[in-house]
C-alpha cells in the first residue's frame, strides 16, 4: 500500500444503488482507494441528485457522497441495459445494489446467477428489511428503519413525541456497516477464492446500537423511555448553556470523571455525599445533580468553564454548528478535505475517510460527475465498441 493507493487499491465496484446507503458503502470503498463505477439512470441520473439544499444547481448531499466516483447512466430496466450490466459486473469485484428484494433476481441478476460467470464476486444488498424474513419485501428508507429500529421512540424529550433525526442516520449506519461486511467478503476471498452475498438491512446496525434496550426488556420487562439529553446509563451527563449563552456537552459517564467534575466545580463535599457518591446514587438523584451542574455552568461563559474542564480532565467538548467545524484546527488538520473541481467552489470542505491507516494518507475528492460523464469510457474498456456505445446512445439505453 502507497501513501496514495490505499489498501483497496486495484478493487473496482459496481454501484447500482442510489439515494443514501449504497452509496454511502460506494464512497466508504471508493475513501481506501477502491474504484468505483456509478450506475444511475441515464435521464435523470440517482434521485440524490435532486436533494435539498442544493448550491448552483449542484445537490450537497448527492455530493458528499459520490465525489470521485465514475458515473455510467444506463436503463437497467431494459433488458439492453441490464446486459450490458452483466457485462460490467463479470469484470468487477464487488456488486452494491439497492433494489427492493427480489427485483434483481427477477431480471436474471441473481448471486448465483451472477456467480456463475464471476465467482470471486461479491454482492452486497441493502434494503429497508432485507433478503429474508416476513417484511423482505416492503420498501424502506431511514426514516422507517429510525422508527422501526425503535430508535425514534428513546430520541427526544419525555415529554415531546418520538422524534426522527433530521439527517441520514439509519442510511449512514448501514452504508458503513455494508462496506465493513464488503471488506470483510473480499478477505474471506483472498483466502478461498469465492466470492460471497452480504445482505444489510437498514434498520439492524441501528438496532444493534440500541440493542441495550431491547435486552433490557426481555432481561427485565422495563420499556425503556426518552431521557433528552441524559443517557439514562449515567449521571451526570448532558447538554448545558453556559453564562454567555454559549452551549457544550459533559460527560460523567465513569466514577473517576464524575469525581473529577465536582473536583472541577468546587464541589468536592458531592464526592462523599450519598446522594452522588456513586453512579447508582447519582442515577436515582439526577434531577438534583443537573440543577447544580446547571447552576455551575450558568454562571461562567463557555470558554472559562472548558478551560476548567480540561483542566481537570472532564470530558467535554461545545456543542459546535458547521461554522465552529470549519474554524477549528483540530478538524481543518485531521477531518476536513477539500472537495475540488465542482459547482460548489474553492471553498468547499467535506467531512473525509471516518478512520486513519498507517501508511495511507486517504481519499482526495476531485470532481462530483454528472449523469454518465463516464459511459464510453468504462463501456469501451468493457469490450463494447464506440459504434455499440453509440447505438445503445441513440435507443436512450446509455447516455454520456
Amino acid at each position: 500500500m502507497t501513501a496514495t493507493q490505499g489498501p483497496l487499491a486495484g478493487v473496482r465496484v459496481i454501484e447500482a444503488g442510489s439515494m443514501y446507503a449504497a452509496p454511502t458503502a460506494g464512497r466508504m470503498l471508493r475513501d481506501f482507494g477502491a474504484e468505483v463505477i456509478k450506475v444511475e439512470d441515464p435521464t435523470h441520473g440517482d434521485f440524490a441528485r435532486q436533494w435539498q439544499p442544493a448550491h448552483e444547481g449542484m445537490a450537497i448531499g448527492f455530493a458528499r457522497l459520490n465525489a470521485g466516483k465514475r458515473s455510467v447512466g444506463l436503463d437497467m430496466r431494459r433488458p439492453e441495459g441490464r446486459d450490458v450490466l452483466r457485462r460490467l459486473i463479470a469484470d468487477a469485484d464487488v456488486l452494491i445494489e439497492n433494489f427492493r428484494p427480489g427485483r434483481m433476481e427477477a431480471w436474471g441478476m441473481s448471486y448465483d446467477e451472477l456467480r456463475s460467470v464471476n465467482p470471486g464476486l461479491v454482492m452486497t444488498r441493502v434494503s429497508g428489511f432485507g433478503q429474508t424474513g416476513p417484511y423482505r419485501e416492503r420498501p424502506g428508507f431511514g426514516t422507517v428503519a429510525e422508527t422501526a429500529s425503535g430508535y425514534a421512540f428513546l430520541n427526544g424529550w419525555p415529554d415531546t413525541p418520538p422524534t426522527a433525526p433530521p439527517f441520514g442516520f439509519a442510511d449512514s449506519i448501514a452504508g458503513i456497516s455494508a462496506a465493513y461486511g464488503t471488506a470483510m467478503a473480499l478477505f474471506e476471498r483472498s483466502r478461498t477464492g469465492v466470492g460471497s452475498e452480504v445482505d444489510v438491512a437498514l434498520y439492524e446496525p441501528l438496532m444493534f446500537i440500541l440493542g441495550d434496550a431491547v435486552l433490557n426488556y426481555t432481561a427485565s420487562g422495563e420499556v425503556m423511555q426518552r431521557h433528552g439529553n441524559s443517557s439514562g446509563a449515567a449521571s451526570p451527563r448532558g447538554i448545558y448553556q453556559a453564562a454567555d449563552g454559549g452551549w457544550l456537552s459533559i460527560a460523567g459517564s465513569n466514577q473517576a470523571i464524575a469525581m473529577r467534575l465536582f473536583e472541577a466545580m468546587g464541589r468536592i463535599d458531592l464526592q462523599t455525599d450519598e446522594r452522588y457518591s456513586t453512579n447508582v446514587a447519582r442515577m436515582a438523584n439526577n434531577e438534583s445533580l443537573q440543577e447544580i451542574v446547571i447552576d455551575w455552568v450558568g454562571q461562567r461563559p463557555r470558554a472559562e468553564v472548558l478551560a476548567i474542564l480540561d483542566e481537570f480532565e472532564v470530558v467535554a467538548a461545545p456543542v459546535n454548528d458547521s461554522s465552529d467545524i470549519v474554524a477549528d484546527p483540530h478538524f481543518t488538520e485531521r477531518t476536513l478535505t477539500a472537495l475540488t473541481g465542482s459547482p460548489l467552489g474553492a471553498q468547499a470542505l467535506v467531512p473525509g475517510a471516518i478512520l486513519h491507516l498507517r501508511g495511507f494518507d486517504g481519499p482526495s475528492y476531485d470532481s462530483v460527475p454528472t449523469v454518465g460523464e463516464h459511459t464510453a469510457e468504462v463501456l469501451t474498456a468493457a469490450g463494447l465498441t464506440a459504434d455499440d456505445v453509440a447505438r445503445l446512445a441513440a435507443d436512450g439505453v446509455v447516455s454520456g
